[in-house]
C-alpha cells in the first residue's frame, strides 16, 4: 500500500497472467504489500507451500534438475539444463510432446560468439522473425518448446532466458547532495550526453537551451513497435528534468524555489523502451543500450540512465540485462541503475533484504538506493527509503547497492495526461509553491523511488565528466563511493503504513554511503584497477566478509581500502560485515539467523519470489514531514 497522511492508498501492480511466466520490465514502482514487524519472532526455516511452489518455478536449474529425461516422444533426449534459465527449464520439463499444443516462447538466446545472420535467420523458422541482440551476442525470438530443448544441447549456445518484461523502478534533492555548488562553480553537463533509456521523453521547455531555445533531447529512438517517442507514461520525463531540468518554468536557477536537474545543460538521447502503462521486455532495453554504445562517439554520450529493473532470477554472469549493461561499462559509458523498490516486501522473511533489481546486481554498474531529505537542505535528518532494496544480490551475494541519493517526492518535471498525470493528479505541484501565480498551467510533479534517485547520480556522473572529460567509468565510480557521506546512525525508527519499524543503516542498506558531489569532485585519486562491486562471503561461522575481484581497486592500496570506501561503522571493522550480532545486534533484528536464516538468500531458493513484474517508485513514497 501507498500512504498518505496515515491513509492507505491502493496501488495497482500488473501482473502476467501468460501460463509460460513471461515477464514485463516495467517502471520501478513502489511496493504494496503491508511491511511485517515481528521483531522478536524465531526465525524461519520453512517458506511453506506457496513460496516453494514458485521457488520451484524458477529455481536455479542445478537446484531442481539434475539431466533428467524428458517425457513423450523426446524422452531418450537428455536436456542440457545449465543453458536454459530456470522457468525455461521448468517449461520443457513439464512439456510432452504430442499430448500438450506446443505454444512458441518469447526468449533471449545468447551464443558463445556473435551469430551469424544465416544462423539468425535459421531459428524459430514459421514463427515471427527474430530480432539480433548485438550486445549479448545473441538475438531474441519466438521458439517452439522443442526448439529450445534442441538449443539446450546445441554447444554453440551460452545461455536461454525468457525475453521478461522490466519496469520503471522536490524537495532539497540539489542542496542535499551539493548540485547547487557545483553549478555555482559553473559545473552543468555542458558537453555530456546521457542516454536515458526509459518510457520516452516528451517536449518539455526545461530541456531547451535557455540561450536557442533548440532542444536538448538529440535524438529520439522508440524500441517498442511505435515511432512515438514521446512518453505516454510520463516517468521518463520526470526522470529527465531530475537529470537535466533547466527550470526555465518555474522562474530561472536564479530562483530559490526554483525546480531544476542535477545537470542543467547536459545533452539528452532519448531511447524509449516503455509503453503508456511502464512496461516493456528486456529485449527492448538491450536493443537500446546496444544503439547507446553505437552512438557513443556520435553524440559523446557517456552515461546510461536506467531507472528501471526486474527481479534477479539468475546470476548476472547468465542474465542478458546484466550482460549488456557490461557490454556499455566496457564500451566506456558510466551505466547508472535503479536498485528498485522492494525494501517492505518481506515475502522472503528478510526484511526487504536480498532484493536488489536486475539489472543493478551486475557488480559493474552503479547501483543506487533512495534516502529521504526530510524536505530540509541538512541531511544530517535524512534517512533511508523504506521501499529502497536492499542487498546482497540474490544468486551472487553482490554488496548493493552502491550509493544512495534522494529519491523520495522528488518534484521534476510533468507531462500532462499521462499515465502517471492522471493517477496521481494530487502529487501534481502547484505554481505558487516556486513563485508563479495559482491559475497558471502546471508543469511538475511529485514521484519517489529509486527511479527518482538514478538520474540524481547521473547526473553528478556527468558533473564530474563536465570537470575531467577524461575519466573512466570505473574511476567515476571510485571517486563517488569514497566520497560519499558515512555518518548515519545506527538504525532509524519510524511509521511505514501505519507499522511501527526499524531500519538498519548498513552497507547492504545505504552501499558506500550518501553522494556528495562537491566532495566526489574534489577528489583526484587515481584509479588502476576495476571496481566491481565485492562479493559477501560468510565463513562457516556465519560471519560475513567482503571479498573484491582479484583486478578491483577496493583493499588494493591504503586509499582505496574496504574501510576508506564503506567506512569502519559500516563495516564493523575492516574486513567483518558483521558477526555475532555486533553490527545489527539482537534487540533491532533478532541476531544474523532473522537474515541469513532460511538459506533464502544464501541457499537454494535464490528466485522464490511472488511477483513477476518488477514494481515502480510512484505516488507519493515515505511521509517526509513536510507540506504536501
Amino acid at each position: 500500500m501507498n500512504y498518505r497522511n496515515g491513509a492507505p492508498h491502493a496501488l495497482t501492480v500488473r501482473e502476467s497472467k501468460s501460463p509460460h511466466a513471461v515477464r514485463e520490465m516495467t517502471v520501478l514502482r513502489e511496493q504494496t504489500r503491508q511491511p511485517q514487524r515481528g521483531r522478536k519472532s524465531a526465525p524461519r526455516v520453512f517458506l511453506g507451500l506457496a513460496i516453494a511452489s514458485v521457488a520451484l518455478a524458477i529455481m536455479p536449474a542445478s537446484a531442481q534438475v539434475k539431466g533428467h529425461s524428458v517425457q513423450g516422444e523426446e524422452r531418450t533426449q537428455k536436456v542440457s539444463v545449465g543453458r536454459l534459465s530456470p522457468e525455461l527449464s521448468a517449461m520443457v520439463s513439464r512439456f510432452r510432446s504430442g499430448v500438450n499444443a506446443e505454444p512458441r516462447v518469447p526468449v533471449i538466446v545468447q551464443f558463445k560468439t556473435a551469430p551469424t545472420a544465416s544462423r539468425l535467420q535459421s531459428m524459430g523458422q514459421g514463427g515471427p522473425k527474430g530480432r539480433f541482440l548485438g550486445a549479448v551476442r545473441g538475438g531474441a525470438f519466438q521458439l517452439k518448446l522443442s526448439e529450445l530443448r534442441t538449443l539446450a544441447n546445441d554447444p554453440s549456445v551460452a545461455y536461454i532466458s525468457p525475453d521478461r518484461p522490466v519496469q520503471i523502478a522536490a524537495d532539497y534533492a540539489e542542496q542535499t547532495v551539493g548540485a547547487d555548488v557545483a553549478l555555482r562553480y559553473g559545473l552543468d553537463g555542458t558537453g555530456v550526453t546521457v542516454a536515458v533509456i526509459d518510457s520516452g521523453i516528451s517536449d518539455h521547455p526545461d530541456l531547451h537551451d535557455p540561450a536557442t531555445g533548440t532542444s536538448r533531447v538529440i535524438y529520439n529512438e522508440s524500441f517498442i513497435g511505435s515511432s512515438d517517442t514521446s512518453d505516454g507514461y510520463g516517468h521518463g520525463t520526470h526522470v529527465a528534468g531530475i537529470l537535466a531540468g533547466s527550470a526555465q518554468m518555474s522562474g530561472g536557477l536564479d530562483n530559490p524555489k526554483a525546480i531544476y536537474g542535477v545537470a542543467p545543460n547536459v545533452r539528452l538521447v532519448n531511447l524509449k523502451v516503455l509503453d503508456s502503462n511502464g512496461a516493456g521486455k528486456d529485449s527492448n532495453v538491450i536493443n537500446a543500450i546496444q544503439r547507446a554504445i553505437d552512438l557513443k562517439s556520435r553524440y559523446n554520450i557517456r552515461v546510461i540512465n536506467l531507472s528501471l529493473g526486474r527481479r534477479v532470477y539468475e546470476s548476472y554472469k547468465q542474465d542478458p540485462l546484466c550482460q549488456a549493461v557490461e557490454s556499455a561499462w566496457k564500451a566506456g559509458i558510466v551505466v547508472v541503475v535503479a536498485a528498485g523498490n522492494w525494501g517492505r516486501d518481506n515475502s522472503l522473511h528478510t526484511r526487504g533484504y536480498g532484493m536488489i533489481a536486475a539489472p543493478g546486481n551486475d557488480p559493474y554498474v552503479i547501483t543506487v538506493g533512495a534516502m529521504n531529505t526530510m524536505s530540509t537542505a541538512d541531511r544530517s535528518d535524512d534517512r533511508i527509503a523504506s521501499y529502497s532494496s536492499k542487498g546482497p544480490t540474490l544468486v551472487d551475494h553482490i554488496v548493493k547497492p552502491d550509493l544512495v541519493a534522494p529519491g523520495n517526492k522528488m518534484a521534476s518535471l510533468m507531462v500532462a495526461g499521462s499515465k502517471l498525470d492522471d493517477e496521481f493528479p494530487q502529487d501534481e505541484v502547484l505554481p505558487v509553491t516556486y513563485g508563479g501565480s495559482s491559475g497558471s498551467q502546471r508543469r511538475y510533479m511529485k514521484l519517489s523511488g529509486t527511479s527518482m534517485a538514478t538520474p540524481v547520480v547521473s547526473g553528478a556522473v556527468a558533473l564530474l565528466l563536465d570537470q575531467e572529460p577524461s575519466l573512466t567509468p570505473d574511476t567515476v565510480k571510485a571517486r563517488l563511493m569514497k566520497s560519499a557521506y558515512k555518518l548515519f546512525p545506527q538504525y532509524s525508527h519510524f511509521f511505514v503504513n501505519g507499522v511501527d519499524m526499524d531500519y538498519q543503516y548498513d552497507i547492504f542498506a545505504i552501499g558506500a554511503g550518501y553522494l556528495d558531489i562537491p566532495s566526489a569532485l574534489a577528489n583526484h585519486d587515481a584509479v588502476t584497477g576495476s571496481t566491481l562491486s565485492p562479493v559477501a562471503v560468510r565463513d562457516a561461522n556465519g560471519n560475513v566478509f567482503l571479498k573484491a575481484d582479484n583486478s578491483a581497486v577496493w583493499g588494493s592500496s591504503v586509499i582505496w581500502g574496504s574501510s576508506v570506501i564503506w567506512g569502519n561503522a559500516l563495516l564493523s571493522g575492516t574486513s567483518v560485515v558483521w558477526g555475532n550480532s555486533v553490527v545489527w545486534g539482537n534487540s533491532t533484528l533478532d541476531g544474523c539467523s532473522v537474515i541469513w536464516g532460511s538459506s533464502v538468500v544464501w541457499g537454494d531458493l535464490v528466485g522464490a519470489t511472488d511477483a513477476n513484474d518488477a514494481q515502480s517508485i510512484d505516488g507519493v513514497g515515505d511521509d517526509d514531514g513536510g507540506d504536501e
